[in-house]
């Protein structure tokens, strides 16, 4: 490896890549704002947003990971200089969007009425649950339309509007909670219910001025949004949707993967449940270091390609996954050394704060072979290989990982069950299988990318 290329190359990921990281930072410090707001009121609040979160976050995440393949269709594009091109896509993608966006509040406005009768919870904890979803939903199509534009902006590798973006988001959030939430302003009290409210609004918001941003900015000229309409189109459509709903689904797979453990081991009693999600929060925030890796890999690998140079896109997943395995030791070490300590952040309970500490440790090892998975995902996305993402993430979240989960925590069949720790191993183990086929795959695109572009020259 050549260190000077190295360090060209890892120089221009991670200016694509800390705006990203910024970003989705804030996003799940809005979330944390949320729950410290409404629990200021009443603990039912907090938990009333809480298990709202748990039921929109892999909803809207599933949106996201679909409309996902917006950036590496024009990060291909960019490095054609087809910009014409660009334009057409973002609205054949907006036009998906939007119609998920509608269909979303369909959806709640359908189910709601149905399921709202036959859940018990306990004191005023569904009411608030339910009208935070009510209020919510409203705020999906802004939220969907925002994200075209992020992945319209980002897959022209320019970042920066997405860490502008959610700062404005933040700052717009903190105050509409409290009016909301407490009542202020002539505004009704809803308590943990107006969060969902502030949400909605925040989502208008970061749409609406992306939209202005979008408009003014001189760098995104290039392939304006704003020169020409374009109704929907659906043949566009269609390969849009062929490529974007396996990233759709491989992060379903992974964060369903999450909650159903949570679930399961509720038999294990509330110390273990309350370790568990200690764990899984904080590693859920270090693994915003790889994801945003990740996307500047997509962004890096795609323009490679539409500027038909194979051997740049294939450097630049190489160094992206180095630079992903130094980043991560560091992540890890400071797992392993404050993991005590961030632990005790979460909670003052002894025995809770043990077993987090050990499941961290746990997670220090997974760090690896996450990161070298989600690296290997976006540079995937990149060539626009999304199906095997699909196949693999399946395959070694669900029928790996989860099994080896259920073997090791609830039976006694290789060892006595162990609970927590067998399925943070599940988790390890089906990381590592993940990790290890879609480096796999990557190479086999690699070679195939690169053999057509000999022939074709």
């Amino acid at each position: 490896m050549n260190f000077a290329s190295f360090s060209i190359h890892t120089r221009s990921l991670l200016k694509l890549a800390y705006p990203i990281l910024i970003a989705q930072l804030i996003q799940n410090l809005m979330g944390f704002v949320d729950i410290v707001m409404a629990g200021r009121v009443s603990s039912i609040d907090m938990a009333a947003v809480a298990v709202a979160n748990s039921i929109w976050l892999p909803l809207i995440l599933t949106v996201y990971g679909l409309i996902m393949a917006l950036a590496a269709i024009v990060s291909q594009l960019a490095g054609a200089k087809n910009y014409s091109a660009i334009s057409e896509q973002t609205y054949q993608t907006a036009w998906i969007a939007l119609t998920l966006g509608l269909s979303i509040i369909g959806l709640y406005y359908i189910i709601a009425p149905i399921i709202y009768p036959r859940i018990e919870l306990e004191g005023n904890l569904k009411p608030l649950l339910f009208d935070y979803l009510q209020y919510i939903v409203w705020g999906a199509p802004g939220y969907c339309l925002y994200l075209v534009l992020r992945n319209y902006s980002e897959g022209l590798s320019y970042t920066k509007p997405t860490m502008i973006i959610s700062i404005i988001g933040l700052v717009i959030n903190i105050p509409a909670n409290y009016i909301f939430i407490y009542g202020e302003f002539g505004v009704p009290s809803l308590g943990g219910a107006g969060c969902g409210i502030a949400t909605a609004i925040v989502y208008w918001a970061m749409f609406i001025s992306m939209v202005i941003y979008t408009y003014r900015s001189k760098i995104l000229k290039k392939a304006s949004l704003f020169e020409k309409f374009y109704w929907p189109n659906l043949a566009e459509i269609k390969n849009i949707l062929l490529l974007g709903i396996p990233i759709a689904l491989s992060l379903l797979f992974e964060v369903s993967l999450f909650a159903i453990v949570a679930i399961i081991l509720v038999p294990f009693g509330a110390e273990v449940v309350a370790s568990h999600q200690i764990a899984l929060n904080f590693t859920g925030l270090i693994f915003m270091v790889p994801l945003s890796l990740a996307m500047a890999t997509t962004i890096k690998v795609g323009y490679a390609i539409g500027h038909r140079n194979p051997q740049q896109a294939k450097d630049y997943t190489l160094y992206s996954i180095i630079l992903g395995l130094i980043l991560a030791l560091f992540t890890a070490t400071i797992s392993v050394v404050f993991r005590e300590y961030i632990a005790g952040i979460y909670t003052t309970e002894v025995p809770v704060i043990a077993l987090a500490a050990n499941l961290m440790l746990l997670a220090s090892l997974y760090q690896f072979s996450d990161t070298v998975q989600v690296v290997s995902a976006g540079a995937l996305r990149g060539y626009k290989d999304t199906k095997a993402i699909l196949y693999i993430t399946f395959v070694s979240y669900w029928l790996v990982g989860l099994t080896v989960g259920l073997i090791l925590g609830v039976t006694d069949w290789i060892i006595p069950r162990i609970g927590a720790y067998g399925f943070w191993i599940g988790f390890i183990t089906g990381l590592t299988t993940a990790a290890i086929l879609l480096a796999w795959r990557l190479n086999v695109i690699q070679k195939r990318v690169a053999n057509t572009y000999a022939t074709a020259t």
